[in-house]
């Protein structure tokens, strides 16, 4: 089992930028893709941005062209560097990782952009 563990939430301003870490339990180079969620309360976990083994990466719409996912399997580390932050990018956020069928979601944390 793969645990994951976020880090790097908090409170920004609008305009300014926060990068968010998910430290993994084990080896991360075999894992087939990696990501992000986030949530609002009373609302459905969307989809934020997803990176592969080969570290292809993509993004929603929402997020494309502010954010950008990167992987360092060395350090057993997934990230998610978050520019230009808008009161609307408040949420929790997940990461996951799914190693062959198996899906593994760490608990979340929170970012809260000020307008």
């Amino acid at each position: 089992q793969v645990h994951l563990a976020e880090s790097g939430g908090g409170l920004v301003q609008a305009g300014g930028s926060l990068r968010l870490s998910c430290a993994a339990s084990e080896s991360i180079f075999n894992i087939n893709v990696m990501g992000w969620y986030r949530q609002v309360p009373g609302k459905q976990r969307e989809w934020v941005a997803t990176i592969t083994s080969i570290s292809s990466t993509n993004y929603a719409d929402s997020v494309k062209g502010r954010f950008t996912i990167s992987r360092d399997n060395a350090k057993k580390t997934l990230y998610l560097q978050m520019n230009s932050l808008k009161p609307e990018d408040t949420a929790v956020y997940y990461c996951f990782a799914q190693k062959v069928t198996v899906v593994y979601w760490g608990q979340g944390i929170q970012v809260t952009v000020s307008s």
